[in-house]
């Protein structure tokens, strides 16, 4: 049986280092439940939506190549560039028969200056022949040429076909105010993880997201309208764009 003792019934000074430590008790619990309280009190963090998720990612995607060792030309291409598009997870996969796809931004080079606002685009391909293996890739496309851009806006372009593409160069810096004259309409940089032998981007699709596009803007709106014509804007996409802003 436990012996419970009141304050009163010990010495003083003993009563008062006993009444002293059940303050300090009940005040530390108060003090623990507050965080409690306050975290019960707040409203809960809004989810990302898909389209404001696929931004983020994008912007991600983008600072990691436009800084990277082996992406040195890139930001030449990128300054040089009438629009870009951002890729952050390109799936690419096959057992002699493979495919390949993602979605991304596109984002074009306003003619008074800076960055315009994004429109959702999807990339995918099919191929057959001997190919195997699976590989995650971070893309970034550079339309160099007023022909390439009008293409994909239209409603959608056949790489390869409709517009011409080729891999961007690595190893060397491509200055901000050199002539260099740019052979084909598009530019593809990689960052790739995985294995995959076999196949080739030459007659993927490009194709607009209508639907994401009306999420993101609130209204149905072309790719036209959001890149050339600036009839919407979302400041959601403002990261991206800052993160462009010095190019």
């Amino acid at each position: 049986m436990d012996l419970y003792l009141s304050p009163e019934a010990l010495p003083t000074e003993v009563a008062k280092e006993v009444q002293v430590s059940r303050l300090s008790q009940r005040i530390r619990s108060c003090l623990l439940a507050l965080p409690v309280i306050g975290l019960a009190s707040l409203p809960p963090a809004a989810a990302l939506t898909p389209q404001e998720e696929l931004i983020d990612k994008s912007r991600m995607s983008f600072e990691k190549l436009i800084t990277h060792p082996e992406f040195t030309e890139l930001k030449g291409y990128v300054q040089h560039a009438k629009a870009v598009l951002i890729i952050p997870s390109l799936l690419k996969g096959g057992f002699f028969i493979g495919g390949e796809g993602g979605s991304g931004v596109l984002i074009a080079r306003r003619p008074e200056g800076g960055w315009g606002q994004p429109a959702f685009y999807t990339l995918g391909a099919g191929s057959l022949g001997i190919q195997f293996g699976g590989q995650v890739s971070e893309v970034v496309f550079t339309f160099m040429t007023e022909q390439g851009l009008n293409a994909v806006l239209t409603n959608q372009v056949k790489l390869g076909a409709e517009v011409s593409i080729a891999v961007g160069p690595m190893g060397k810096s491509v200055g901000a105010g050199t002539t260099t004259n740019f052979g084909s309409d598009m530019y593809m940089f990689a960052k790739s993880e995985g294995l995959f032998g076999g196949g080739a981007l030459q007659g993927a699709v490009i194709a607009k997201r209508d639907d994401w596009n009306q999420g993101f803007y609130g209204r149905p709106v072309t790719p036209r309208q959001i890149i050339l014509t600036n009839e919407v804007a979302n400041p959601r996409a403002d990261p991206l764009r800052q993160v462009l802003a010095p190019y």
